[in-house]
């Protein structure tokens, strides 16, 4: 909650999380609203396809966010079609009655999501020992603001012992299109400004996140 209550860059929207262990399976879903619908409710399948992704193309040596996804998937790029892999499964998604969504007893919870998304919100997560322990999925703003968001309670859970990235800080933050040296590690692995009405609110504050532990 305290994450989404900063200025992030996006909307100011309310947000869907999920976090997943190593093995894919989902531990817990939560919102920040008052209730179910004070969030778009397709962003709680979508946080937990972040959290996914960032745990399954993530390594104990080398962390990838879902934002560091986004250009290497794109026509032509070198991991085009990675998307449409490990797909949801809607069985999972979709069971159980609606008013257990975001909460403890979430039918997602104890099974295995799937699913690949490739914007910012997914972050793996690394303990003290640096061992990679699972992964983080938030949606429901803009997918910088969403990166932003899982960034800052990454952080707060103390779980950003990163060991290493493509960021241009070499971890895993996100590196915004045509802020980063082209060509470069970071330009491979970058991802758009999320602007509103042309204007870029969010670059800044992605580039003074807290940084990880080591």
């Amino acid at each position: 909650m305290s994450a989404r209550q900063q200025a992030n860059g996006g909307f100011n929207l309310d947000m869907w999380a999920t976090v997943v262990n190593r093995d894919g399976i989902v531990c817990a879903v939560a919102f920040t609203g008052d209730n179910r619908g004070s969030q778009w409710p397709g962003s709680r399948v979508i946080s937990a396809q972040k959290a996914n992704t960032a745990n399954a193309f993530s390594l104990p040596g080398l962390a990838l966010s879902t934002a560091n996804l986004y250009a290497a998937v794109q026509p032509g790029g070198s991991l085009f079609g990675l998307q449409h892999s490990n797909p949801v499964e809607t069985l999972v998604a979709y069971q159980g009655p609606a008013f257990r969504f975001g909460r403890s007893n979430d039918p997602m919870v104890g099974s295995r999501i799937g699913g690949v998304n490739v914007f910012g919100g997914g972050l793996a997560l690394y303990n003290s020992n640096n061992e990679l322990v699972g992964a983080i999925g938030v949606s429901g703003d803009t997918s910088c603001a969403d990166h932003n968001i899982a960034w800052r309670t990454r952080h707060t859970l103390n779980l950003d012992f990163v060991p290493a990235g493509v960021s241009a800080n070499g971890d895993d933050n996100i590196n915004y299109k045509g802020l980063v040296p082209s060509p470069s590690l970071a330009d491979d692995f970058s991802h758009p400004v999320c602007k509103i009405a042309g204007v870029d609110g969010v670059s800044s504050i992605s580039a003074g996140l807290p940084p990880t532990q080591n």
